[in-house]
Order: C-alpha cells, then structure tokens, then sequence
C-alpha cells in the first residue's frame, strides 16, 4: 500500500502485530499511516484471505466526526463498487471501541513515487488520467465525491496483465453530495498542493472540486511538478483561490495543444467553466487518446510494480486432530487401566475431551457453512451494486450529453438573437427607406430596390424568428428528457442505497453468528486443553503409555511449529506452502484469538 510510515505512532502500534480484530481478522505487517488511521496487513482467519486493514488512530477515539467520516469512506466506496476504486470488505468496531476498515491489500506503487522518478510519456499519463476519471465519474454519478484526490493517493498496481492499472485509494474525506453536517462550516479540509478554490475557500467541495485535482494531477503527471507550491500553507491557498496556472510548455516541450486547453480548463477557479461533469471530461480525454501516435511507451523495467503472492498463512492443528488426540486419550486410558478401573476423574476426563472433540468438529463446519453464505452474499452484493452502477452510468452519460446539446443550443439561439436584432435594425431601416421613397412620389423604377430591401430585410427577420423559435423547442426537449433521466438516476440510486443498507444488516447478522460461534469455540478450546493437560500429567508415569504419549508430544511440537508458520519437516528454512484449502478450519480461528490474548 501507498501509505506513509510515521516514526510517532509506529511505536504504539507495533505490538497489535498478531492480534486477531473482530475474530476475524488477524495484524500481520504495519504498513503504515493514513489520514485517520494506521493500516495493517491481516489474514482473515477463517477464509484465508490477505487484506488491507485500518485502524482509526487510539488518540482520536474521542473524535466523533472523525468516526463518522471514516464509517462513510466504507459506505461511500462500497457503493460506487467500481474497478479502478479500492474495495471494501468490511467494517466495524473493536472490544477496545475502536474502528476497522478492512480493504483490499494491493501491490504496487504510489503514482507520488512514479512522477517522483521525471515527466511521465504523454500517452502513459493519458491512460492514467482517463482511469481516475472514469472511477470518479462512477462516483459522482451515485453522490460521492472524494475530496483529497493526490497523487498519494493513485495506486498503480497490475491486474490481468495489465500494467498501471489504477486504484484510487483513500475516500477518507468522502462525502455524500450535499451532506455537510458532519464538518464544521468554513472548516478547510484536504491537501492545500491538490485543493480547488472553492475547498481553499472553506466551502463544501463538489464534483467539479475532483476535477480540479485531476486538472493538477495531470500537470504533475506531465511535467513532475505542481503547478502551484509553496512552503507556507496560507500561501498556497492563496494561490489555488486566485493565482493563474503556469502553461504546461514552460517545462516541458512537445505536448499536443489538446492537452494543455484540458489542463487549463480544469484549473479555471469557477467551478461552472471546467467541464459540465466526468462524462464530459472522458469525452474528450478519449478524444485526445485517438490524437496521439500509436507508440507503446511501456518497456519492460525491473522496478515496474509486480503483483506477488501472499505471504503464506500461519496454519493451526484443525479440529479433526483433537478427534485424533482425544481418540489417542481414550486408548492410553485402556492400557493403563485394562480392567477398566480407571479413576473418575481421569474416565471422565477422557470421555469429555471426545464429546469436545466431535462438538468443535460440528461447529467448524457450521462456521464454513456460514462463512460460505456470508461469501454468496458479498459476491451478490457486489455483482447487484456493480449493475446498478453501470445503469446510473449509462444513464448518467446520456443526460450529460443531452445537457451539453442543450447548451450548445442555447448559446447557439444567443448569437441567433444577436443577429435577429442587427437584422430588426435593418428592416426598420428600410422601412423608412421604403416610405420616404413612395412620399417623394418619385418613378416606381427608381425605388423599386428600396422595397426590395425593406422586403429581403422582413424575410431575413421572420427566418431567424422561426429558427430561434424551433432551437427554443428542441432545448425543452432536451432539457425535459434530461429531467426524465435524472429521476430515472435518482430512483436508481435510492434503489442502491436501500438494497446497500439491507445488504449491510445480512452482512452484519452473518458476521455476528461467525463471531458468537466462534467464542463458542474458543470455550471448547479452553476446556479441551485443560482436559489434555490433566490427562497428560496422569499418564505420563505409566511406562505402558510412553510410547504413545511421545507420539502426541511429537504432534503437538509441530503443531507449534505450524501456528509459527514453520515447516515441522527437516528442511525447516522452508514456509508453509500458501495453496490451503477454500475454508479454514474453526481452531485456526481459535488458535489466533488466543494468541492475541497473549
């Protein structure tokens, strides 16, 4: 992940590493800091897969707008559900009161560190930009607007293939369109080298604001500088409010006009003079695309991004080897007590650590039945959000282009009505023309061309009149099918936010019965170790069970071995193979709950 390392909180969250959040999700590797929080990557324990987890920092956990935000950021990306958009998983709150955001844990680079390196290739930073916009169009589209988009927060990872494939991160700031009741006015908020005058301004940010960050981001991209800096913050806002963007040819030469008049729209200070939405952007984006020379810039480097493996998980004994410990239990008690006389205690002892066994085996397949379901329901969950997204999209696409015609219309009967007037100008003109001319009482020869004028100039006047009149028409239509289509989007989206939300009571019902039934087992783990104990104790002094009491000593050792996540094998250098089954078993769960207790 694309975060940075902080030398103040490193030491106070270096010792969650093993901890187990939620039952679920087990802290392997800091990977850093966020805006409100500390990013971890974890293991979810039961299906074994690697992820991205934040915390919110322990010394805002007075902040109650901060938590708000931060339970935003998951609900306002979960919803866009979009490819170049981090997904989410999950999200919730610690024994301790803290909250949890689980992501998605991506490789890659930062696009921060690849501009760090020079001026990307045109076509390179071309390709990136139309990504970002099409995520964020996406976003727009359902309400979302992410407010602190940098260049820090543009990963570049590899996905089918592909390189530079994008991933916008961090919707930290991200707010529900027109929803500023968290945020205290005039409250200025985001990275001052990224923000729009509007935020420098301290009002809310809108969509236009996301693109008045890609407007700087593409600059940067092009250029490997900002188009405005300055150490001092109030400076810099001063200059995003009112200072003029430098001309993307006072650094570097050769890039096409097409690209610097994008770059110079999207860094107009009034929001209503950079583009009418995303739709428009990636119009002309596409446009400037098909304008460049088919050269693939990519080469094969070694320091390009590479996706590798996870690192391999930290197996457990599974459930079926209590059966085989308790089993062994049950024969030691045999041969030491062949005439079947064995002290209650110790019988009972036996018996227990069998019935625990086959109660935990039960339980461990209701956990991967329920972690199964929970996985149809995410899967469902996320093909039905992505549906609806890609129907607001279409949508979406058609009324801004419908909204743009009707624009140009307008401005078209503007200069109509300009030209109607020189002409009314002109027929009035010749009208007196025409009747100074038939009071002179002058030959019809000679002020025959005057009424001809008179006559041109009426005709030219009822043309224009009529023009205007059916552009006037065809603007009400558009503007009325643009209506049409922007309820049309608002059904859409009120539809997704209500199946969002009973998706989200599924989800949480299912984590719920994952999370008690897993402190279910945690109780038999208990009892079953304090069953192996006393059983041990009393039989290791029988010669008859030594033989088989080392073989369970054996077992055990290398079951310590694998929660290690070390090869129980002679060749011990080696880690555990990462190919493990789909669903892991319920005292793999266990087994990383308790460790977190230690």
């Amino acid at each position: 992940m694309a975060l940075r390392t902080t030398k103040h909180s490193r030491s106070g969250t270096d010792n969650l590493l093993g901890q187990v959040i939620a039952g679920r999700y087990r802290l392997e590797t800091r990977l850093g800091e966020g805006g409100m929080g500390v990013v971890f990557r974890a293991r979810h324990v039961l299906i074994d897969r690697v992820v991205a987890l934040k915390l919110i920092r322990p010394d805002l956990r007075g902040e109650t707008h901060l938590r708000a935000w931060m339970l935003r950021e998951a609900k306002a990306a979960n919803r866009v559900d979009h490819a170049h958009i981090v997904e989410i998983h999950d999200i919730g709150e610690t024994d301790q009161g803290d909250l949890y955001l689980v992501m998605e844990h991506l490789t890659g680079t930062a696009l921060s560190s690849e501009i760090a390196k020079g001026p990307l290739p045109i076509p390179r930073a071309v390709d990136i930009l139309e990504q970002m916009c099409a995520a964020l169009t996406r976003a727009h589209d359902l309400g979302v607007v992410h407010r602190d988009l940098k260049s820090d927060n543009i990963m570049l990872t590899v996905k089918g293939g592909r390189r530079d494939f994008v991933k916008i991160l961090d919707f930290g700031l991200a707010a529900i369109a027109r929803d500023a009741r968290l945020a205290p006015k005039g409250a200025v908020f985001g990275t001052p080298e990224y923000m729009s005058p509007e935020q420098a301004r301290g009002e809310d940010a809108t969509s236009h604001s996301d693109l008045y960050a890609l407007g700087i981001l593409f600059f940067e991209m092009l250029t490997g500088r900002l188009p405005f800096r300055s150490s001092d913050r109030e400076t810099l806002l001063e200059m995003q409010r009112s200072g003029l963007a430098p001309q993307v040819a006072e650094f570097r030469t050769g890039v096409p006009d097409a690209a610097e008049q994008l770059i110079q729209r999207l860094l107009q200070k009034e929001p209503h003079k950079r583009f009418r939405d995303g739709h428009h952007l990636q119009d002309e984006l596409k446009s400037l695309q098909r304008s460049l020379p088919m050269v693939p810039w990519e080469v094969e480097r070694s320091d390009l991004p590479v996706a590798g493996p996870p690192a391999p998980p930290a197996r457990s004994s599974s459930v079926s080897e209590w059966g085989t410990r308790a089993a062994n239990f049950l024969r030691l008690v045999a041969r030491a007590y062949p005439n079947g006389k064995a002290p209650s205690d110790i019988s009972s002892a036996a018996d227990k650590a069998w019935n625990l066994a086959a109660l935990a085996a039960r339980l461990e397949g209701e956990v991967s039945s329920h972690s199964k379901r929970l996985e149809t329901i995410e899967r469902r969950g996320r093909g039905l959000r992505a549906e609806i997204g890609r129907k607001v999209e279409e949508l979406s696409q058609d009324r801004s282009r419908t909204l743009r015609d009707a624009a140009a219309d307008k401005e078209r009967i503007e200069r109509l009505k300009q030209r109607l007037g020189e002409q009314r100008l002109v027929w009035e003109d010749a009208q007196r023309q025409a009747k100074l001319a038939e009071m002179s009482a002058r030959p019809l020869n000679s002020v025959r061309s005057t009424f001809e004028e008179a006559g041109a100039a009426a005709a030219r006047v009822t043309l224009l009149t009529e023009q205007i009149s059916e552009i006037e028409r065809s603007v009400a239509e558009q503007e009325q099918l643009g209506n049409e289509l922007a309820k049309q989007i608002n059904g859409l989206r009120a539809q997704l936010q209500r199946y969002s939300e009973a998706l989200e009571g599924d989800l949480n019902a299912g984590r719920t019965r994952i999370a008690t039934r897993v402190g279910t087992g945690l109780a038999y783990e208990r009892e079953f170790h304090a069953c192996s104990e006393a059983l041990m104790q009393h039989l290791r002094s029988r010669p008859e069970c030594r033989e088989l009491l080392q073989e369970i000593d054996k077992e055990g050792r290398a079951s310590n071995l694998m929660q290690q996540g070390i090869s129980p094998s002679s060749d011990s250098d080696k880690t555990l193979d990462a190919d493990t089954d789909e669903h892991a078993s319920l005292s793999h769960a266990i087994s990383a709950q308790r460790a977190s207790r230690h």
